[in-house]
């Protein structure tokens, strides 16, 4: 079964927020389905977490693009630090 490729790239960030606002309330609404009544497809609700989890990697990759050097050295220290308090 091949994975269709979301298309990220091309949307705007309030655009990906706004996908991922609508994706959590459909998630909501066919979980809350689900235990009442049963869905026809289960796997339907899997399908709907990944792709909200891809949305947010998205928004969080482009976060980390448009961090400035200094930023990313300051994540890399507080990175490290939670490393060494484990």
């Amino acid at each position: 079964m091949a994975k269709e490729k979301l298309a990220l790239e091309n949307l705007e960030i309030g655009d990906l927020h706004n996908r991922i606002k609508a994706m959590q309330d459909e998630y909501l609404r066919l979980k809350f389905e689900h235990a009442s009544r049963g869905l026809a497809n289960p796997m339907e609700l899997r399908r709907l977490r990944r792709d909200i989890a891809r949305y947010h990697t998205e928004v969080r990759r482009r976060e980390l693009a448009a961090m400035s050097p200094d930023e990313l050295a300051m994540r890399t220290k507080l990175v490290a630090r939670r490393r060494r308090q484990r």
